[in-house]
This record gives C-alpha cells, sequence and structure tokens, in this order.
C-alpha cells in the first residue's frame, strides 16, 4: 500500500447520493447542492452537513425546515451548476430548468424533476461539526421515472454513478426492520 496524504482521505469515504436541498426564506425559494449527508437510523432521522458559508444555510436555520430532493445522474451537470452559483444573486429554479412544487408539510419546496422528495424539519444543529440533524415529516418517490441512477461524489470533481443491485435481503433478513 502507498501513503495517501491526510487531506484527501475524505475521497475514499463516500457518504451516500449528492443530494438537492431546498429552502424557502419567507420571500424566495432557494436550492442548494449537498454531498454530504448520512441517515441516522432506520427511523426517518438524516443529517447534513451545511453552514453559514451556504447561502442556504440562513434559511434553513431560520424556518427550521428543507426539503431533500434526490436528483438522478441524468441531471448532474444541473446538480453541478447549482453547487457552483449562489442562491444570492441566482434564482437557481429559473436559471436550471426546475420545477417548484409546494410542500405538503414545510414551505420549502419539492423538486419536480428529481426521483424523490424528503420533506424535513430541523431537530439539531451541532455547530461544533456543522452538521443539521433532520426529521423526516413526508417522503415522496416519482415511480414512473426511467432513470433511478443517483450520482455520488467522489469529492475531486469526479462522480460515481449506482451501477446494479445486489440482493442480500436474505442475508439480512435478521437485521432489517419489518416492511423495508
Amino acid at each position: 500500500m502507498r501513503s495517501l496524504k491526510l487531506s484527501k482521505a475524505f475521497t475514499l469515504i463516500e457518504p451516500g447520493p449528492v443530494v438537492l436541498v431546498t429552502t424557502h426564506d419567507g420571500k424566495q425559494n432557494n436550492i442548494m447542492t449537498l454531498s454530504w449527508t448520512m441517515v441516522m437510523d432506520f427511523t426517518p432521522k438524516f443529517a447534513i452537513t451545511t453552514g453559514p458559508w451556504n447561502y442556504s444555510f440562513r434559511a434553513l436555520k431560520k424556518t427550521r425546515e428543507c426539503v431533500i430532493a434526490i436528483p438522478t445522474v441524468d441531471m448532474l451537470d444541473k446538480v453541478v451548476g447549482i453547487g457552483t452559483c449562489s442562491g444570492a444573486d441566482t434564482d437557481k429554479f429559473t436559471r436550471f430548468g426546475l420545477t417548484p412544487v409546494p410542500g405538503r408539510a414545510v414551505k420549502a419546496p419539492l423538486i419536480q424533476e428529481c426521483l424523490a422528495n424528503i420533506e424535513c424539519r430541523v431537530i439539531d444543529i451541532v455547530k461544533k461539526h456543522d452538521i443539521v440533524v433532520l426529521e423526516a415529516v413526508a417522503a415522496y418517490v416519482d415511480t414512473s421515472r426511467k432513470e433511478k441512477r443517483t450520482v455520488h461524489a467522489v469529492g475531486d470533481g469526479t462522480f460515481i454513478v449506482d451501477g446494479r443491485t445486489l440482493d442480500r435481503r436474505k442475508l439480512m433478513s435478521s437485521k432489517l426492520p419489518a416492511g423495508v
């Protein structure tokens, strides 16, 4: 094995698919791209890493709600574009041709073009580590969508696309909650 610079160690562990997080600050909608997300357990709790450097964070902190929208590989260029401009001076829904759909439980919009959307409320903000803990209050999936492959950020400007599914449910049945 070769040594790897510790500053690049994060590229070895990929936390989950790249997501779009929407917020509504009382006046306008915004979207931010995040690649650092985490499922907390089998309950509908998630964590995202963000902070004051992201324009959306102000709305997230103020309203304590958001939507996690899950894009697919066919949306990658839009996802990267959203992540490389600021909502301070850009209407990202308009610029990237995305459709905001009113949420049922939160004011932040769903994104119609995404495979899935999860409406969330903030239940904790761990300032020391810039972690926002969310609890899902509603979730939706577009079962008619043909493209279902998500993308995963390596952290160096490259992405990995979901591949084939390997089914080991039978082997893991004693550890899976009912209905999963």
